[in-house]
């Protein structure tokens, strides 16, 4: 591929050329050789939705949690293929925040909650969140303990406090809402449904969630 290319030329060569091959080691390499992360997320407001796409996948391999802002606002574009691939590069990036170690003590925690190990999953999020307390995953992952083992009060305050952290976070904000049904209260998981939804629109199951609030309440 021509050095004399322009910049976005060469990103939408490196992207058609993943697409074809699916090589994914090849595509990190070009893009990390030409592309600093910031170049990357101003492209994410490129008005070509290849390069809009490009970049967003791109920084899910190469970015960090510098990268969680431009992303959240590309989870609204216009493209559902740039908004499908927004999603997945900001799952990983709220995941890179802090040390290298942080990540990999979140990385048990999310493990330990995957295996429903809620308390060993809570004893471990403690001490993360003591050692790096503006980690929003850490919190997040906590709430999803907490609910686990039925503290749903306890849920619904890490995710707000996750939400604080990094307003971008959808996921917690539905998870938010489920805590507020388990308490019975209608209105708030309302509130907190709509906020995951207004944050990122292609949430199917939460908007399936509104609907049926907004009929529950209507009907009450």
């Amino acid at each position: 591929m021509s050095r004399n290319l322009p910049r976005t030329a060469l990103l939408a060569g490196y992207y058609e050329d993943y697409l074809k091959h699916q090589d994914t080691a090849r595509f990190v390499a070009e893009v990390n050789v030409r592309y600093t992360q910031g170049t990357l997320q101003r492209l994410l407001e490129h008005p070509a939705c290849e390069i809009r796409r490009a970049a967003a996948l791109a920084l899910g391999f190469l970015g960090n949690y510098d990268s969680n802002a431009a992303l959240g606002k590309l989870l609204n574009d216009p493209d559902p293929t740039v908004r499908l691939l927004a999603e997945t590069s900001i799952r990983k990036v709220w995941l890179r925040y802090g040390t290298e170690s942080q990540q990999k003590q979140l990385s048990v925690i999310i493990r330990l909650n995957a295996a429903r190990r809620y308390q060993e999953a809570i004893t471990r999020a403690d001490r993360l969140i003591e050692e790096a307390a503006g980690f929003a995953e850490a919190y997040n992952q906590r709430a999803v303990a907490y609910y686990g083992i039925g503290e749903h009060a306890e849920a619904i305050r890490d995710c707000r406090m996750a939400l604080e952290l990094n307003p971008y976070h959808f996921a917690a904000a539905a998870g938010m809402g489920q805590a507020y049904l388990e308490l019975r209260d209608p209105v708030a998981a309302l509130d907190a449904f709509r906020r995951a939804l207004k944050l990122n629109p292609d949430l199917q199951a939460v908007r399936m969630q509104v609907a049926r609030l907004e009929r529950l309440i209507e009907d009450a």
